[in-house]
């Protein structure tokens, strides 16, 4: 064969891959830890995010998406493989996602299969946080192939952390109320040199397909960011909910719902003050925004880059989050602020300035990039395609519920189902109590209508729906 012909066969063949990576979209996948929807973006004016602002007007804003159990690692497990906490068996913080599913494809590496370069940077999968940050965590290795852990001033200086709570001054900060404004750059936070990292693949990688993965640690606790951010959220203009009320909230409520809760109520620690809570409340709104402004930087590296009309944006977060509502502080709750999250998704060709109410799930998001990517995903994916939404966000027909669940111990466990109108709750399949609540006429989920006779017949076909959900295996109920 000639030295003509085989350089022919060549050029040939990488026209070919040229035009196949061409056709690709690529993914920017972006997310956030511990954020709840206090956010300009999804309609709280005081808490600053125009960046998210600027996304949403891109793409579509889901403002009924949901998570799988609001605790970081079931999560995020479950959004990296499409599939539901019970169906891996994995409801707690430990690291056994590939130990007791050997062959689960992740995420990304259906793409990695596919020829496009994956790589993230940050928290996706579990890291404690912030004893984890600067090591691979709880991470997926066969997800990835470049993994980037960068560490700041916010890991490194964890002395200067201010803690609140009694006997907490030396005390982990994984689940704290601590804040700290140090005057400082973005860049030398953890989640500045995340944002810094995924830029440069960008522009490393943007003449072939790439998912790149932003994982941001913050709002998660404790609550770090440049004094800027907090200088946007004067102390005075920051309200917290009355405690009396707060307090007659939950009277209604099954004991199991709040169960690690109540023993120190209010906000969790023992001793801390209504204004202590405030100054954190402060100091999370800031690292909302400290985030926010990490995303305009990767908003503006796509343009930059020539990359913004054949990339696929997500933002998501993990689970919601509670700042002193009822009383409560952090998730792993089954009411709306824990269970419910921001996302947004921009993709091109698709609707812009869009927004939807149907309730969706996080696990929805494997089948929808699969989707979007003509990429053939694992055939036992349990969520669908938000294809339809993200065409038509405001006519699309979609009838699959949202079902979140929480996890304590083999005697304490539940199941949340949430629907256009409806949260509907059972506690050991019921044994434990029942909450609903009409989001329609009480969207702070202030009455517990299951003892309401006028909704009986309601409860019945809610809980049939709910029914098929209940799969928690043998080992991890009594």
């Amino acid at each position: 064969m000639s030295r003509f012909f085989l350089c022919f066969l060549a050029l040939c063949f990488s026209s070919l891959a040229s035009i196949e990576a061409e056709g690709k979209y690529n993914v920017l996948f972006i997310a956030a830890d511990d954020m709840n929807n206090d956010l300009s973006a999804f309609g709280n004016a005081q808490v600053k995010t125009p960046n998210l602002e600027r996304l949403a007007k891109m793409g579509v804003r889901f403002d009924r998406a949901y998570c799988q159990q609001p605790l970081c690692g079931p999560s995020r497990a479950s959004l990296m493989t499409g599939l539901r906490p019970d169906t891996l068996d994995l409801h707690s913080l430990k690291h056994e996602m590939r130990e007791k599913n050997p062959d689960v494809v992740t995420l990304g590496q259906l793409f990695r299969q596919n020829g496009y370069f994956s790589a993230r940077a940050g928290k996706i999968y579990h890291y404690g946080n912030p004893s984890m940050i600067g090591t691979d965590g709880n991470d997926d290795p066969k997800t990835w192939d470049e993994r980037y852990n960068p560490q700041g001033i916010d890991s490194l200086h964890e002395d200067k952390i201010i803690r609140y709570g009694k006997g907490r001054e030396k005390a982990g900060l994984g689940i704290s109320m601590a804040w700290w404004d140090p005057v400082s750059k973005d860049e030398e936070h953890t989640d500045g040199m995340v944002a810094t990292q995924i830029i440069e693949l960008m522009k490393e990688k943007k003449d072939e397909p790439f998912f790149l993965a932003a994982g941001f640690f913050n709002p998660h606790c404790p609550y770090v960011a440049p004094k800027r951010y907090f200088d946007m959220y004067p102390l005075d203009e920051i309200t917290m909910p009355d405690l009396d009320e707060a307090k007659a909230d939950l009277e209604d409520v099954p004991p199991m719902a709040v169960m690690r809760d109540t023993k120190l109520w209010p906000y969790y620690f023992e001793d801390i003050t209504v204004e202590q809570a405030r100054r954190c409340k402060q100091a999370y709104y800031a690292c909302n925004t400290f985030v926010d402004a990490q995303v305009g930087r990767l908003l503006d590296a796509l343009e930059e880059n020539g990359l913004m009309e054949k990339t696929i944006i997500v933002f998501w977060s993990d689970h919601g989050y509670f700042l002193g509502e009822k009383g409560l502080w952090y998730k792993r709750k089954a009411f709306e602020r824990s269970a419910k999250m921001p996302l947004i998704i921009a993709a091109p060709g698709l609707a812009k300035d869009g927004a939807t109410l149907e309730p969706v799930e996080l696990l929805d998001l494997y089948p929808t990039l699969a989707d979007l990517c003509g990429l053939t995903p694992p055939e036992n994916l349990e969520g669908a395609s938000l294809r339809p939404l993200l065409e038509n966000p405001d006519t699309a027909t979609w009838d699959k519920p949202a079902v979140t669940q929480i996890w304590h111990n083999p005697t304490a466990w539940g199941y949340s189902l949430r629907n256009e109108r409806w949260r509907y709750t059972e506690w050991l399949e019921g044994e434990a109590g029942v909450e609903l609540y009409d989001h329609n006429n009480d969207p702070e989920e202030i009455t517990n209508l299951a003892n309401d006779p006028s909704k009986a017949d309601l409860m019945k076909e809610l809980s049939a729906q709910l029914k098929p959900y209940v799969q928690l295996k043998p080992h991890k109920r009594q």
